[in-house]
Protein backbone atom coordinates (compact mmCIF):
# COMPACT_ATOMS: atom_id res chain seq x y z
CA UNK A 1 0.00 0.00 0.00
CA UNK A 2 2.87 2.38 0.89
CA UNK A 3 4.45 1.67 -2.48
CA UNK A 4 1.28 2.92 -4.16
CA UNK A 5 0.77 6.04 -1.97
CA UNK A 6 4.29 7.44 -2.48
CA UNK A 7 4.09 7.65 -6.30
CA UNK A 8 0.64 9.20 -6.00
CA UNK A 9 1.99 11.91 -3.68
CA UNK A 10 4.85 12.63 -6.08
CA UNK A 11 2.44 12.86 -9.01
CA UNK A 12 0.20 15.17 -6.99
CA UNK A 13 3.11 17.47 -6.10
CA UNK A 14 4.32 17.56 -9.70
CA UNK A 15 0.81 18.31 -10.94
CA UNK A 16 0.49 21.10 -8.36
CA UNK A 17 3.79 22.67 -9.49
CA UNK A 18 2.79 22.40 -13.11
CA UNK A 19 -0.38 24.33 -12.33
CA UNK A 20 1.65 27.36 -11.17
CA UNK A 21 2.28 30.02 -13.77
CA UNK A 22 5.94 30.66 -14.46
CA UNK A 23 7.03 34.30 -14.17
CA UNK A 24 10.34 36.11 -14.40
CA UNK A 25 10.51 37.51 -10.86
CA UNK A 26 8.67 37.22 -7.56
CA UNK A 27 9.23 39.80 -4.82
CA UNK A 28 7.90 38.86 -1.39
CA UNK A 29 7.92 39.73 2.30
CA UNK A 30 7.75 43.49 1.96
CA UNK A 31 5.50 46.41 2.77
CA UNK A 32 4.63 47.48 -0.75
CA UNK A 33 2.96 50.84 -1.32
CA UNK A 34 0.98 50.21 -4.50
CA UNK A 35 -0.23 53.85 -4.79
CA UNK A 36 -3.34 52.47 -6.46
CA UNK A 37 -6.68 54.26 -6.15
CA UNK A 38 -7.21 52.95 -2.60
CA UNK A 39 -3.54 53.44 -1.66
CA UNK A 40 -3.37 49.76 -0.69
CA UNK A 41 -0.30 48.11 0.79
CA UNK A 42 0.55 44.48 -0.06
CA UNK A 43 3.35 42.00 0.63
CA UNK A 44 4.30 40.58 -2.75
CA UNK A 45 4.08 40.83 -6.53
CA UNK A 46 4.99 38.83 -9.61
CA UNK A 47 6.58 40.16 -12.81
CA UNK A 48 6.57 38.75 -16.32
CA UNK A 49 7.83 40.34 -19.53
CA UNK A 50 8.63 43.56 -17.69
CA UNK A 51 5.15 44.08 -16.21
CA UNK A 52 3.36 43.35 -12.97
CA UNK A 53 1.13 40.29 -13.47
CA UNK A 54 -0.05 39.82 -9.89
CA UNK A 55 -0.09 41.81 -6.66
CA UNK A 56 -1.11 40.45 -3.25
CA UNK A 57 0.04 38.63 -0.15
CA UNK A 58 3.19 36.51 -0.14
CA UNK A 59 1.06 33.40 0.33
CA UNK A 60 -1.21 34.24 -2.60
CA UNK A 61 1.68 34.89 -4.95
CA UNK A 62 3.60 31.77 -3.93
CA UNK A 63 0.53 29.57 -4.36
CA UNK A 64 -0.11 30.78 -7.93
CA UNK A 65 3.34 31.53 -9.36
CA UNK A 66 6.82 30.11 -9.64
CA UNK A 67 9.88 32.04 -10.79
CA UNK A 68 13.52 31.48 -11.58
CA UNK A 69 14.38 34.65 -9.66
CA UNK A 70 12.93 35.47 -6.26
CA UNK A 71 13.66 38.41 -3.99
CA UNK A 72 12.98 38.19 -0.27
CA UNK A 73 12.70 41.87 0.66
CA UNK A 74 13.02 41.00 4.37
CA UNK A 75 10.38 43.59 5.31
CA UNK A 76 12.11 46.47 3.51
CA UNK A 77 9.57 48.93 2.03
CA UNK A 78 8.90 49.07 -1.71
CA UNK A 79 7.44 51.94 -3.73
CA UNK A 80 6.69 52.58 -7.40
CA UNK A 81 9.73 53.96 -9.21
CA UNK A 82 10.04 57.67 -8.53
CA UNK A 83 9.29 60.08 -11.38
CA UNK A 84 10.88 63.52 -11.44
CA UNK A 85 8.24 65.83 -12.92
CA UNK A 86 10.64 68.65 -13.79
CA UNK A 87 14.39 68.35 -14.14
CA UNK A 88 17.28 68.82 -16.53
CA UNK A 89 18.58 65.28 -17.03
CA UNK A 90 20.88 66.07 -19.93
CA UNK A 91 22.04 69.24 -18.17
CA UNK A 92 22.95 67.21 -15.08
CA UNK A 93 25.15 65.01 -17.22
CA UNK A 94 26.85 67.95 -18.89
CA UNK A 95 27.43 69.50 -15.48
CA UNK A 96 29.69 66.55 -14.60
CA UNK A 97 32.09 67.87 -17.25
CA UNK A 98 32.12 71.48 -15.96
CA UNK A 99 33.11 73.39 -12.85
CA UNK A 100 30.75 72.54 -9.99
CA UNK A 101 30.03 75.74 -8.07
CA UNK A 102 27.20 74.42 -5.90
CA UNK A 103 27.53 75.22 -2.18
CA UNK A 104 30.27 77.81 -2.66
CA UNK A 105 30.28 80.06 0.38
CA UNK A 106 31.86 83.18 -1.13
CA UNK A 107 33.03 84.69 -4.40
CA UNK A 108 36.61 83.78 -3.43
CA UNK A 109 35.45 80.17 -3.06
CA UNK A 110 34.06 80.34 -6.61
CA UNK A 111 37.36 81.70 -7.93
CA UNK A 112 39.37 78.98 -6.20
CA UNK A 113 37.24 76.25 -7.76
CA UNK A 114 37.76 77.81 -11.17
CA UNK A 115 41.53 77.89 -10.65
CA UNK A 116 41.59 74.26 -9.48
CA UNK A 117 39.44 73.15 -12.40
CA UNK A 118 41.60 74.91 -14.98
CA UNK A 119 44.80 73.43 -13.54
CA UNK A 120 43.33 69.97 -14.09
CA UNK A 121 41.44 70.48 -17.38
CA UNK A 122 43.23 73.39 -19.13
CA UNK A 123 40.17 74.14 -21.28
CA UNK A 124 39.96 76.89 -23.89
CA UNK A 125 36.59 78.13 -22.51
CA UNK A 126 35.78 77.70 -18.82
CA UNK A 127 32.13 77.01 -18.01
CA UNK A 128 30.32 75.97 -14.86
CA UNK A 129 27.22 76.41 -12.78
CA UNK A 130 25.96 76.59 -9.23
CA UNK A 131 27.00 79.86 -7.55
CA UNK A 132 24.36 81.63 -5.46
CA UNK A 133 25.14 85.01 -3.95
CA UNK A 134 22.30 84.50 -1.47
CA UNK A 135 24.46 81.88 0.26
CA UNK A 136 27.36 84.30 0.72
CA UNK A 137 28.03 86.66 3.62
CA UNK A 138 27.85 89.55 1.18
CA UNK A 139 24.60 88.80 -0.67
CA UNK A 140 25.33 90.83 -3.77
CA UNK A 141 26.07 89.89 -7.37
CA UNK A 142 29.82 89.48 -7.95
CA UNK A 143 31.72 91.65 -10.41
CA UNK A 144 34.29 90.52 -12.94
CA UNK A 145 37.47 92.35 -11.84
CA UNK A 146 39.00 89.41 -9.95
CA UNK A 147 37.92 87.05 -12.71
CA UNK A 148 39.67 89.26 -15.28
CA UNK A 149 42.91 89.32 -13.31
CA UNK A 150 43.03 85.52 -12.92
CA UNK A 151 41.87 84.66 -16.44
CA UNK A 152 42.82 87.57 -18.72
CA UNK A 153 43.06 85.48 -21.91
CA UNK A 154 40.63 82.58 -21.31
CA UNK A 155 36.89 83.25 -21.61
CA UNK A 156 34.86 82.33 -18.53
CA UNK A 157 31.06 81.99 -18.34
CA UNK A 158 29.56 80.57 -15.15
CA UNK A 159 25.84 80.32 -14.53
CA UNK A 160 24.04 81.06 -11.30
CA UNK A 161 22.39 78.06 -9.61
CA UNK A 162 18.99 78.78 -11.18
CA UNK A 163 20.41 79.21 -14.68
CA UNK A 164 18.88 82.69 -15.01
CA UNK A 165 22.03 84.74 -14.43
CA UNK A 166 25.60 84.37 -15.64
CA UNK A 167 28.94 85.87 -14.63
CA UNK A 168 31.42 86.36 -17.47
CA UNK A 169 34.88 87.86 -17.69
CA UNK A 170 36.13 90.57 -20.05
CA UNK A 171 37.46 88.04 -22.57
CA UNK A 172 34.00 86.49 -22.93
CA UNK A 173 32.45 89.95 -23.19
CA UNK A 174 34.83 90.90 -26.01
CA UNK A 175 34.14 87.67 -27.91
CA UNK A 176 30.39 88.32 -27.60
CA UNK A 177 30.64 91.95 -28.68
CA UNK A 178 28.81 93.21 -25.58
CA UNK A 179 29.16 96.89 -24.68
CA UNK A 180 27.54 99.25 -22.21
CA UNK A 181 25.17 100.23 -25.02
CA UNK A 182 23.95 96.63 -25.58
CA UNK A 183 20.23 96.13 -25.00
CA UNK A 184 18.01 93.05 -24.96
CA UNK A 185 14.31 92.45 -24.35
CA UNK A 186 13.64 90.07 -21.48
CA UNK A 187 17.11 90.44 -20.03
CA UNK A 188 19.66 92.82 -18.53
CA UNK A 189 23.36 93.64 -18.76
CA UNK A 190 24.07 94.75 -15.21
CA UNK A 191 26.28 97.83 -14.92
CA UNK A 192 27.87 99.68 -12.01
CA UNK A 193 29.30 103.19 -12.23
CA UNK A 194 28.73 103.06 -15.98
CA UNK A 195 30.74 99.87 -16.49
CA UNK A 196 29.71 96.28 -17.19
CA UNK A 197 29.93 94.12 -14.08
CA UNK A 198 30.02 90.88 -16.04
CA UNK A 199 26.60 89.75 -14.74
CA UNK A 200 24.05 88.94 -17.45
CA UNK A 201 20.38 88.26 -16.67
CA UNK A 202 18.10 85.92 -18.64
CA UNK A 203 18.05 86.74 -22.40
CA UNK A 204 21.29 88.71 -22.09
CA UNK A 205 23.04 85.36 -21.61
CA UNK A 206 22.20 84.47 -25.22
CA UNK A 207 25.05 86.73 -26.35
CA UNK A 208 27.55 84.23 -24.94
CA UNK A 209 28.35 81.37 -27.32
CA UNK A 210 29.70 78.51 -25.22
CA UNK A 211 31.42 75.75 -27.24
CA UNK A 212 29.04 72.92 -28.11
CA UNK A 213 29.85 69.50 -26.58
CA UNK A 214 31.00 66.76 -28.93
CA UNK A 215 28.79 63.74 -29.56
CA UNK A 216 31.06 61.67 -27.34
CA UNK A 217 30.63 64.21 -24.54
CA UNK A 218 26.85 64.23 -25.08
CA UNK A 219 26.64 60.44 -24.81
CA UNK A 220 28.80 60.42 -21.70
CA UNK A 221 26.63 63.14 -20.19
CA UNK A 222 23.48 61.07 -20.64
CA UNK A 223 25.13 57.97 -19.18
CA UNK A 224 26.50 59.91 -16.21
CA UNK A 225 23.09 61.43 -15.49
CA UNK A 226 21.44 58.01 -15.69
CA UNK A 227 23.84 56.50 -13.18
CA UNK A 228 23.22 59.31 -10.69
CA UNK A 229 19.44 59.06 -11.09
CA UNK A 230 19.24 55.27 -10.83
CA UNK A 231 21.27 55.35 -7.63
CA UNK A 232 18.67 57.71 -6.16
CA UNK A 233 15.57 55.76 -7.19
CA UNK A 234 14.43 57.65 -10.29
CA UNK A 235 12.98 55.55 -13.10
CA UNK A 236 11.40 58.33 -15.23
CA UNK A 237 12.62 61.89 -15.71
CA UNK A 238 10.77 64.83 -17.27
CA UNK A 239 13.54 66.79 -18.99
CA UNK A 240 12.33 70.39 -19.16
CA UNK A 241 13.78 71.65 -22.42
CA UNK A 242 15.52 69.52 -25.05
CA UNK A 243 16.41 70.10 -28.68
CA UNK A 244 15.74 67.67 -31.51
CA UNK A 245 19.38 66.57 -31.74
CA UNK A 246 19.51 65.48 -28.08
CA UNK A 247 16.07 63.84 -28.17
CA UNK A 248 17.12 61.76 -31.16
CA UNK A 249 20.37 60.82 -29.40
CA UNK A 250 18.39 59.70 -26.34
CA UNK A 251 16.13 57.61 -28.58
CA UNK A 252 19.08 55.94 -30.32
CA UNK A 253 20.78 55.10 -27.00
CA UNK A 254 17.51 53.70 -25.63
CA UNK A 255 17.06 51.53 -28.72
CA UNK A 256 20.50 49.96 -28.17
CA UNK A 257 19.86 49.63 -24.40
CA UNK A 258 22.80 51.91 -23.63
CA UNK A 259 20.26 54.18 -21.97
CA UNK A 260 17.52 52.54 -19.90
CA UNK A 261 16.09 55.61 -18.20
CA UNK A 262 12.55 56.53 -19.25
CA UNK A 263 12.41 60.13 -20.51
CA UNK A 264 9.41 62.44 -20.89
CA UNK A 265 10.90 65.08 -23.17
CA UNK A 266 9.66 68.66 -23.21
CA UNK A 267 10.91 70.25 -26.42
CA UNK A 268 12.61 73.63 -26.09
CA UNK A 269 10.62 76.51 -27.51
CA UNK A 270 12.41 77.38 -30.75
CA UNK A 271 11.38 77.44 -34.40
CA UNK A 272 13.22 74.28 -35.46
CA UNK A 273 11.72 72.19 -32.66
CA UNK A 274 8.20 73.55 -33.08
CA UNK A 275 8.17 73.12 -36.85
CA UNK A 276 9.41 69.54 -36.60
CA UNK A 277 7.50 68.14 -33.63
CA UNK A 278 4.15 69.94 -33.80
CA UNK A 279 3.76 68.84 -37.41
CA UNK A 280 4.91 65.30 -36.71
CA UNK A 281 2.71 64.79 -33.65
CA UNK A 282 3.24 62.83 -30.44
CA UNK A 283 6.21 60.46 -30.39
CA UNK A 284 5.96 57.49 -28.04
CA UNK A 285 8.20 54.46 -27.48
CA UNK A 286 8.58 52.20 -24.46
CA UNK A 287 11.05 54.62 -22.89
CA UNK A 288 10.68 57.95 -24.70
CA UNK A 289 7.65 60.23 -24.81
CA UNK A 290 7.69 63.53 -26.72
CA UNK A 291 4.45 65.51 -26.44
CA UNK A 292 5.09 68.82 -24.65
CA UNK A 293 6.71 72.21 -25.17
CA UNK A 294 8.76 73.94 -22.46
CA UNK A 295 8.22 77.70 -22.53
CA UNK A 296 9.69 80.48 -20.39
CA UNK A 297 7.45 83.30 -19.20
CA UNK A 298 9.94 84.99 -16.86
CA UNK A 299 13.21 84.54 -14.98
CA UNK A 300 14.02 83.52 -11.40
CA UNK A 301 13.29 85.09 -8.02
CA UNK A 302 16.85 84.73 -6.76
CA UNK A 303 18.24 86.86 -9.59
CA UNK A 304 15.20 89.21 -9.48
CA UNK A 305 14.22 88.21 -13.00
CA UNK A 306 10.82 86.86 -11.95
CA UNK A 307 8.01 89.12 -13.22
CA UNK A 308 6.06 90.64 -10.31
CA UNK A 309 2.86 92.70 -10.34
CA UNK A 310 4.36 95.19 -7.87
CA UNK A 311 7.97 96.17 -7.35
CA UNK A 312 10.42 93.96 -5.51
CA UNK A 313 10.35 94.61 -1.79
CA UNK A 314 14.15 94.73 -1.71
CA UNK A 315 14.72 96.69 -4.95
CA UNK A 316 12.51 99.70 -5.47
CA UNK A 317 11.30 100.35 -9.00
CA UNK A 318 12.27 96.86 -10.18
CA UNK A 319 9.55 94.44 -11.33
CA UNK A 320 11.46 91.72 -13.22
CA UNK A 321 10.26 91.01 -16.75
CA UNK A 322 8.70 88.56 -19.16
CA UNK A 323 11.43 86.86 -21.18
CA UNK A 324 9.09 86.43 -24.14
CA UNK A 325 6.88 89.30 -25.29
CA UNK A 326 3.18 89.18 -24.48
CA UNK A 327 2.26 88.96 -28.17
CA UNK A 328 4.75 86.15 -28.80
CA UNK A 329 3.32 84.20 -25.86
CA UNK A 330 -0.24 84.66 -27.14
CA UNK A 331 0.68 83.42 -30.61
CA UNK A 332 2.61 80.49 -29.20
CA UNK A 333 -0.27 79.42 -26.98
CA UNK A 334 -2.65 79.37 -29.94
CA UNK A 335 -0.21 77.36 -32.05
CA UNK A 336 0.34 74.73 -29.37
CA UNK A 337 -3.40 74.58 -28.59
CA UNK A 338 -4.04 73.65 -32.22
CA UNK A 339 -1.63 70.71 -31.93
CA UNK A 340 -1.66 67.55 -29.77
CA UNK A 341 1.08 68.98 -27.58
CA UNK A 342 0.97 69.96 -23.93
CA UNK A 343 2.27 73.41 -22.95
CA UNK A 344 4.50 73.58 -19.86
CA UNK A 345 5.34 77.16 -18.94
CA UNK A 346 7.97 78.32 -16.48
CA UNK A 347 6.29 81.02 -14.38
CA UNK A 348 7.86 82.25 -11.15
CA UNK A 349 6.50 85.71 -10.37
CA UNK A 350 2.85 86.54 -9.69
CA UNK A 351 2.67 88.65 -12.85
CA UNK A 352 4.03 85.88 -15.07
CA UNK A 353 1.68 83.38 -13.44
CA UNK A 354 -1.30 85.70 -13.98
CA UNK A 355 -0.48 86.30 -17.66
CA UNK A 356 -0.10 82.60 -18.39
CA UNK A 357 -3.07 81.46 -16.30
CA UNK A 358 -5.39 83.97 -17.97
CA UNK A 359 -4.09 82.96 -21.39
CA UNK A 360 -4.45 79.25 -20.63
CA UNK A 361 -7.95 79.84 -19.33
CA UNK A 362 -9.02 81.55 -22.52
CA UNK A 363 -7.53 78.97 -24.87
CA UNK A 364 -8.52 75.83 -22.94
CA UNK A 365 -12.20 76.67 -22.38
CA UNK A 366 -13.48 74.25 -25.02
CA UNK A 367 -10.62 71.74 -24.84
CA UNK A 368 -10.64 68.74 -22.52
CA UNK A 369 -7.82 66.71 -20.98
CA UNK A 370 -4.99 68.91 -22.23
CA UNK A 371 -3.20 68.79 -18.85
CA UNK A 372 -1.30 72.01 -19.55
CA UNK A 373 1.14 72.80 -16.80
CA UNK A 374 2.57 75.81 -15.02
CA UNK A 375 6.12 74.91 -14.08
CA UNK A 376 7.14 76.23 -10.61
CA UNK A 377 4.00 78.33 -9.86
CA UNK A 378 6.28 79.87 -7.29
CA UNK A 379 4.67 83.20 -6.37
CA UNK A 380 0.95 83.40 -7.08
CA UNK A 381 -1.40 86.23 -6.18
CA UNK A 382 -4.01 84.89 -3.76
CA UNK A 383 -6.72 86.20 -6.10
CA UNK A 384 -5.39 84.02 -8.93
CA UNK A 385 -5.33 80.57 -7.35
CA UNK A 386 -8.76 79.71 -8.79
CA UNK A 387 -7.23 79.59 -12.30
CA UNK A 388 -5.47 76.37 -11.31
CA UNK A 389 -8.73 74.44 -11.36
CA UNK A 390 -7.96 73.59 -14.98
CA UNK A 391 -4.16 73.97 -14.95
CA UNK A 392 -1.80 71.40 -13.46
CA UNK A 393 0.74 72.85 -10.98
CA UNK A 394 4.21 71.36 -11.54
CA UNK A 395 6.20 72.29 -8.46
CA UNK A 396 9.60 71.65 -6.92
CA UNK A 397 9.46 71.47 -3.11
CA UNK A 398 13.19 71.94 -2.53
CA UNK A 399 12.91 75.41 -4.06
CA UNK A 400 10.90 76.38 -0.99
CA UNK A 401 13.53 75.18 1.47
CA UNK A 402 16.35 76.72 -0.59
CA UNK A 403 14.65 80.11 -0.94
CA UNK A 404 12.97 80.43 2.46
CA UNK A 405 15.90 82.34 4.02
CA UNK A 406 15.51 85.34 1.68
CA UNK A 407 12.22 84.94 -0.27
CA UNK A 408 10.20 87.19 2.01
CA UNK A 409 12.79 89.95 1.57
CA UNK A 410 12.13 89.78 -2.17
CA UNK A 411 8.33 89.79 -2.10
CA UNK A 412 7.26 91.07 1.34
CA UNK A 413 5.05 89.68 4.08
CA UNK A 414 1.81 89.68 2.06
CA UNK A 415 2.97 88.15 -1.22
CA UNK A 416 4.88 85.41 0.60
CA UNK A 417 1.50 83.95 1.61
CA UNK A 418 0.94 82.90 -2.01
CA UNK A 419 4.50 81.65 -2.47
CA UNK A 420 5.51 77.96 -2.42
CA UNK A 421 1.84 77.31 -1.59
CA UNK A 422 1.78 73.64 -2.51
CA UNK A 423 -1.22 72.54 -0.50
CA UNK A 424 -3.29 75.49 -1.73
CA UNK A 425 -2.39 74.55 -5.31
CA UNK A 426 -3.34 70.93 -4.64
CA UNK A 427 -6.76 72.02 -3.37
CA UNK A 428 -7.45 73.73 -6.69
CA UNK A 429 -6.48 71.08 -9.25
CA UNK A 430 -6.68 67.96 -7.07
CA UNK A 431 -3.20 66.83 -8.12
CA UNK A 432 0.32 68.26 -8.18
CA UNK A 433 3.33 67.10 -10.17
CA UNK A 434 6.49 67.07 -8.05
CA UNK A 435 10.06 67.44 -9.25
CA UNK A 436 13.45 68.82 -8.28
CA UNK A 437 14.61 71.06 -11.15
CA UNK A 438 18.01 69.38 -10.80
CA UNK A 439 20.85 70.27 -11.18
CA UNK A 440 19.54 73.58 -9.81
CA UNK A 441 18.59 71.55 -6.73
CA UNK A 442 19.94 68.21 -5.54
CA UNK A 443 18.85 65.19 -7.56
CA UNK A 444 17.54 63.12 -4.64
CA UNK A 445 13.75 62.55 -4.74
CA UNK A 446 13.97 61.87 -1.01
CA UNK A 447 14.91 65.52 -0.54
CA UNK A 448 11.78 66.35 -2.51
CA UNK A 449 9.70 64.14 -0.22
CA UNK A 450 11.23 65.77 2.86
CA UNK A 451 10.85 69.35 1.63
CA UNK A 452 7.23 68.80 0.58
CA UNK A 453 6.03 67.13 3.75
CA UNK A 454 8.39 68.35 6.50
CA UNK A 455 9.32 71.76 4.98
CA UNK A 456 12.76 72.04 6.61
CA UNK A 457 16.32 72.22 5.34
CA UNK A 458 18.79 69.37 5.91
CA UNK A 459 19.84 70.94 9.22
CA UNK A 460 16.29 70.83 10.58
CA UNK A 461 15.62 74.55 10.11
CA UNK A 462 13.17 76.07 10.84
CA UNK A 463 12.27 74.13 13.95
CA UNK A 464 8.53 74.05 13.18
CA UNK A 465 8.83 73.95 9.39
CA UNK A 466 8.41 76.66 6.73
CA UNK A 467 4.78 77.80 6.17
CA UNK A 468 3.48 74.42 7.33
CA UNK A 469 -0.07 75.27 6.27
CA UNK A 470 1.18 74.52 2.76
CA UNK A 471 2.99 71.28 3.54
CA UNK A 472 1.73 68.20 1.71
CA UNK A 473 0.74 65.03 3.53
CA UNK A 474 3.12 62.12 3.04
CA UNK A 475 0.48 60.25 1.06
CA UNK A 476 -0.06 63.16 -1.31
CA UNK A 477 3.69 63.67 -1.60
CA UNK A 478 4.19 60.05 -2.65
CA UNK A 479 1.36 60.38 -5.16
CA UNK A 480 2.96 63.55 -6.50
CA UNK A 481 6.22 61.69 -7.09
CA UNK A 482 4.58 58.67 -8.74
CA UNK A 483 1.01 58.37 -10.04
CA UNK A 484 0.31 62.11 -10.34
CA UNK A 485 3.56 62.62 -12.25
CA UNK A 486 2.55 59.75 -14.52
CA UNK A 487 -0.79 61.53 -15.02
CA UNK A 488 1.03 64.78 -15.82
CA UNK A 489 2.82 62.83 -18.58
CA UNK A 490 -0.36 61.13 -19.91
CA UNK A 491 1.10 57.82 -18.68
CA UNK A 492 -1.04 56.93 -15.66
CA UNK A 493 -2.36 53.76 -17.32
CA UNK A 494 1.14 52.36 -17.77
CA UNK A 495 3.21 53.48 -14.77
CA UNK A 496 3.18 55.37 -11.47
CA UNK A 497 1.71 52.59 -9.33
CA UNK A 498 2.27 48.92 -8.64
CA UNK A 499 -0.74 47.39 -10.36
CA UNK A 500 -1.36 44.50 -12.75
CA UNK A 501 -0.55 45.44 -16.33
CA UNK A 502 1.77 48.34 -15.52
CA UNK A 503 5.49 48.41 -16.19
CA UNK A 504 7.49 46.88 -13.34
CA UNK A 505 9.34 49.99 -12.18
CA UNK A 506 9.94 49.92 -8.43
CA UNK A 507 12.46 50.76 -5.74
CA UNK A 508 13.46 49.23 -2.41
CA UNK A 509 14.32 51.66 0.38
CA UNK A 510 16.26 51.19 3.57
CA UNK A 511 13.46 52.68 5.71
CA UNK A 512 9.76 53.40 5.33
CA UNK A 513 9.50 57.10 4.51
CA UNK A 514 5.76 56.97 5.17
CA UNK A 515 6.21 56.20 8.86
CA UNK A 516 9.73 57.09 10.07
CA UNK A 517 10.55 60.30 11.90
CA UNK A 518 10.56 63.09 9.35
CA UNK A 519 14.16 64.08 10.02
CA UNK A 520 15.33 60.63 8.88
CA UNK A 521 13.75 60.92 5.42
CA UNK A 522 16.57 62.72 3.53
CA UNK A 523 19.15 60.32 4.94
CA UNK A 524 17.29 57.18 3.90
CA UNK A 525 19.17 55.09 1.34
CA UNK A 526 17.82 53.68 -1.92
CA UNK A 527 18.87 50.04 -1.83
CA UNK A 528 17.78 48.90 -5.28
CA UNK A 529 16.13 50.39 -8.38
CA UNK A 530 14.28 48.33 -11.00
CA UNK A 531 12.97 49.17 -14.46
CA UNK A 532 10.83 46.55 -16.23
CA UNK A 533 11.74 44.20 -13.39
CA UNK A 534 15.45 44.57 -14.19
CA UNK A 535 17.83 45.81 -11.49
CA UNK A 536 19.56 48.94 -12.79
CA UNK A 537 21.66 50.07 -9.83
Amino acid sequence: MKKIILPLLLISLLFSCNQKEKVDLIVMNSKIYTVNEKFDTVESFAIKDGKFVAVGSTTEIQEKYTATNTIDAKNKPIYPGFIDGHCHFYGLGLQQQKVDLVDTKSYDDVLQRLVDFQKEKNTTFITGRGWDQNDWEVQEFPTKEKLDSIFPNTPVAIRRIDGHAMLVNQKAIELAGITTDSKIDGGEFITKDGKLTGVLIDNAMNFIEVPKPSKREQIQALKDAQEICFDLGLTTVDDAGLDKEVIELIDSLQQTSDLKMRVYAMISNNKENLDYYLNRGVIKTDRLHVRSVKVYADGALGSRGAALKDEYSDKKGHFGALVNSYDDLQNLVKRIADSEYQMNTHAIGDSANYVMLKTYDKVLKNKENRRWRIEHAQVVDLKDFHFFKNVLPSIQPTHATSDMYWAEERVGSERIKGAYAYNDLLKQYGKVALGTDFPIEHVSPLYTFYAASIRKDLHGFPKNGFQMNNALSRENTLKGMTIWNAYANFEETEKGSIEVGKVADFIILEKDIMTIDGNQIPHTKVLETYINGEKVN
